[in-house]
């Protein structure tokens, strides 16, 4: 008898979501990496130009996200965008012509790789800066603190923007205001090829909290099931005025930091240890092993990503880019500014 209640107990702990919420999971973080995959294809066939950073291997955090936040709570991140705004809701064809440069896209083209943006999922971007987006998501929780709502502003960012001074004067003000902002590193490890321990000695980013007296901790960035929890966690204590919360959501990036990069500073070793944790794939085994759904819906999933992917790119293909009227519209222009010729 006790070890029957056992190993129910282990079930229940085991499938602590329900099925819906994990082929939900499942669908955009193999979305994300087909997307991705499918841009690095374009970009060496020369139809995607300028920078590219890739979301590949860090999945799992984009899932887990849009499962534990609010669509009309905001997010702002960096510039390895592509996979944040989709799982926010960016249909891929929008999201593929802009990086064709298509007028189509979200962005009408204007924006590429680095400057996703939708008003309508509440989606600040793809910020090109290093660090710059934080403090906009601080200025965006402040906005709400104002307008008395109960959102939360999501301020992700990198390990390498952790060490911008924006970062701290953010975190100063937001603990101060008690502002609604939940930060996020997305630790990978790498900056743009730099380690995290040879820029500083302290390597558990999410310490620095410590310093505002801002509740931080650590997170395995690899399943969502995690990030999750974490960001139910984090959100709950912000909406009830708390003020801000920081959350190190350690994951890793399988590809260089942007398309032009060998990634010589790491070991082979070093990266086929991650793969063989791969997020994607893991998420896959559990659900098949734990029989949370079929192989054939599995198969019906891949097939349907397969094929929106393909339409993606038939997409960005066929649509126009940009009319040379374009230039002037869409640009911030102050009316009496005293130099402005009419």
């Amino acid at each position: 008898m006790a070890k029957t209640a056992t190993n129910k107990r282990k079930s229940r702990a085991k499938k602590a979501y329900d099925k819906d919420t994990y082929l939900l999971w499942y669908e955009n973080m193999l979305r994300i990496r087909r997307f991705e995959e499918r841009a690095l294809m374009m970009y060496g066939q020369q139809k995607i130009r300028g920078f590219l950073h890739v979301y590949i291997g860090q999945e799992a955090i984009a899932a887990g996200m849009m499962t534990a936040i609010r669509p009309e709570d905001a997010v702002v991140t960096g510039y390895r965008q592509h996979g944040i705004g989709i799982a926010r809701g960016l249909d891929t064809k929008s999201c593929m012509a802009e990086l064709f440069g298509k007028f189509d896209g979200c962005n009408k083209g204007k924006g590429g790789s680095m400057h996703f943006f939708s008003k309508k999922y509440r989606y600040f971007g793809g910020n090109g800066i290093v660090g710059a987006q934080i403090p906009i998501g601080t200025g965006i929780g402040l906005a709400e603190q104002y307008r008395g709502t109960d959102n939360i502003s999501v301020t992700m960012f990198g390990d390498g923007a952790a060490r911008q001074g924006s970062l701290f004067e953010s975190f100063n003000m937001a603990m101060t205001w008690k502002l609604p902002v939940l930060y996020i590193c997305e630790n990978n490890h790498y900056a743009m090829g730099t380690s995290v321990k040879r820029t500083s000695n302290v390597t558990d980013i999410y310490k620095i909290g410590s310093a505002f007296e801002m509740p931080s901790e650590p997170v395995d960035g690899m399943n969502p099931e995690s990030v999750h929890e974490a960001l139910e966690k984090a959100a709950k204590h912000i909406r009830a005025g708390k003020g801000p919360y920081f959350l190190e959501i350690k994951t890793y990036r399988y590809k260089g930091h942007s398309v032009s990069d060998p990634a010589n500073y790491r070991s082979r070793d070093e990266l086929k240890d991650y793969q063989d944790k791969d997020p994607v794939k893991t998420l896959e085994k559990r659900i098949l092993d734990e029989k949370i759904a079929s192989e054939d819906e599995i198969k019906e999933i891949k097939d349907a990503i397969k094929e929106e992917i393909k339409e993606a790119v038939k997409f960005a293909e066929e649509s126009d880019f940009p009319p040379a009227s374009e230039l002037y519209t869409d640009n911030y222009l102050q009316e009496d500014y005293p130099f402005i010729k009419h």
